[in-house]
């Protein structure tokens, strides 16, 4: 079997810079699991659900074929493990990303020395896109189609619009 790569977040909502990773993901590593984890910091802030936040993800990735979709609400090294992965991708999108994603890779090394990190940078596009910016500027009424994945947009607009 070949090298298997997990990316996880909390992908609420899943944007540009989110598929942007996963798509260069899956030219790298035979198999990527998106992992939609459980961020204790966010619990009752999310706007999607676990489940509706894995359908979104699965709409825009249904043209890679290495790409599957999961969920845990464990430790992220746990989880790994489990799924025999190789490697955890983590994306950086300015230099205050760094620090908290070297020592969460640290503790994962620890806990699971059979996994490495790997640092993807962020598209210059995509450097200052979040799922928390993508909130804010719908919530205040702007357009957020060009953060989004185009087929998920409408959707994801309407939801945001609402809350």
């Amino acid at each position: 079997m070949g090298k298997t790569a997990i990316y996880p977040g909390s992908f609420d909502p899943v944007t540009n810079g989110h598929l942007d990773l996963i798509r260069r993901s899956a030219k790298l590593f035979d198999r990527v699991i998106v992992v939609v984890m459980t961020n204790y910091n966010k619990i009752g802030n999310y706007s999607f659900t676990v489940e509706e936040r894995m359908a979104l993800i699965r709409r825009v990735t249904e043209d890679l074929p290495n790409v599957e979709v999961d969920s845990d609400c464990g430790l992220l090294a746990a989880y790994a493990e489990r799924k025999g992965a190789d490697v955890i991708i983590k994306g950086l999108r300015a230099v205050s990303d760094f620090e908290d994603e070297f020592q969460q890779a640290l503790i994962n090394k620890k806990l699971n020395p059979n996994v490495e990190t790997v640092f993807f940078a962020a598209e210059s596009d995509n450097m200052f896109l979040s799922s928390s910016m993508i909130k804010q500027v719908c919530a205040l009424g702007g357009d957020i189609s060009p953060f989004l994945p185009q087929a998920i947009c409408e959707e994801i607009t309407a939801r945001l619009r609402r809350l």
